[in-house]
């Protein structure tokens, strides 16, 4: 028995490298990325995937990982960067097996298709976004909220206590854009919303986390359909998003169908509300829309705004012409050019193709962009992440 306990975990890691290996074994005549690690591998790394990631870039600009049941491809060349991203970007997407990981959360939303769907949703979006009484309605929101979190900071600061600064910046940017959207108080940062509003926000949080586990779990469908584990925590969690979002768009379409006050034009500065005067009904289609949105209008604000004051609490000899640098907006572009709020694009190959550097991705394999890479340059050898999608379209 103990012979079994501690030799059976290493022969069965071995064995399944080398079954990996015997599946995936490259075709002659064919050039393929360095095999840099294994999907076990990201397993072990997965609580510090992204540093993981960095530092197999550095060794490699093109790699693959081995995975049980696809081939996965990571860059950092901004060569290959434009040219799946720019110069043939109708051959790459989200594919089939992205949207079976990200639909049961995020429906059909922008995030989670391809072709017409995706076009339709993107050209819906800007034309509302692009709107002078949207983004007037946005710019009013994202003020308001400002002094309401600069309020909550000074405050915290003259008591001398200490804050979570993520935290605040993630119920502040998620206050906004549901504002936007929804056109409700969700007041999540000044601690005055309502035991569904906690829920809500809860349930959403923890429904991103156990979507995102699943890119490292290959049985997380056996879960799902055995509703145990996380995958039962999950299927909770978006009942409990689903009834909070589709109880606000029933409302806000019931609302828009009835007044006919004078009010009615403030109440149709929200974006939902100007997606319902086109028409644009069904609940499903505007839930997918909506929780699409949430996901990029708190995320990544968020993540971008708690690496910059990271940096500036690293640096205070510099905070002054930071100060400068803010209000000519350079200082938050170098820091999502070091810390960028998207480190990780994955799309999935349509054709068999070869890259400008002489490498050949099989049609079905999926492609990830790290747009990541370790440099050193800082005094104190700060490691910076530092190449991000618009800079490796622009250096190539």
């Amino acid at each position: 028995m103990d012979f079994l306990s501690t030799a059976l975990p290493p022969i069965a890691i071995s064995l399944a490298v080398i079954l990996l290996a015997v599946i995936f074994w490259p075709a002659k005549n064919k050039r393929y990325p360095p095999v840099a690690g294994t999907v076990l591998h990201q397993a072990i790394n997965f609580p510090r995937l992204h540093h993981y990631h960095t530092e197999l870039a550095c060794k490699y600009k093109t790699f693959r990982i081995l995975e049980l049941f696809k081939h996965a491809v990571y860059t950092v060349d901004p060569a290959n960067v434009q040219y799946i991203l720019k110069e043939n970007v109708a051959n790459y997407g989200k594919g089939l097996y992205l949207h079976s990981i990200l639909s049961d959360l995020m429906g059909d939303g922008i995030f989670a298709v391809d072709g017409d769907k995706w076009l339709h949703q993107r050209k819906t979006s800007g034309s509302h976004f692009s709107t002078k009484v949207l983004r007037d309605f946005s710019s009013e929101i994202f003020k308001t909220n400002g002094v309401k979190l600069a309020g909550i900071i000074y405050e915290a600061v003259t008591c001398d206590e200490s804050m979570d600064i993520q935290d605040l910046f993630m119920k502040s940017t998620l206050d906004s854009i549901v504002k936007i959207l929804l056109g409700i108080e969700l007041g999540t940062m000044s601690g005055t919303n309502n035991e569904e509003n906690i829920r809500f926000s809860n349930a959403f949080d923890d429904a991103n986390q156990a979507t995102l586990h699943r890119l490292s779990d290959i049985f997380w469908k056996i879960k799902r359909f055995l509703n145990i584990g996380r995958e039962a925590v999950l299927r909770k969690n978006i009942e409990v998003v689903d009834h909070f979002i589709y109880k606000l768009i029933n409302r806000k379409i019931e609302t828009l169908h009835n007044s006919e006050n004078d009010k009615l034009y403030l109440k149709k500065r929200d974006f939902i509300s100007r997606v319902l005067e086109t028409s644009e009904t069904d609940p499903k289609y505007l839930r997918d829309m909506v929780l699409n949105f949430i996901v990029a209008g708190k995320e990544t604000t968020a993540s971008a705004l708690s690496w910059f004051f990271y940096m500036m609490c690293k640096h205070f000899d510099i905070q002054e012409k930071i100060a400068q640098e803010v209000r000519e907006a350079t200082a938050l572009t170098e820091t999502l050019r070091l810390y960028p709020t998207l480190p990780l694009m994955d799309l999935v190959s349509k054709k068999e193709k070869w890259w400008y550097t002489n490498l050949i991705q099989w049609a079905g394999w999926s492609f990830y962009g790290v747009m990541m890479r370790k440099s050193f340059g800082q005094r104190d050898g700060l490691t910076k992440m530092a190449i991000s999608r618009k800079k490796a379209l622009s250096n190539s």
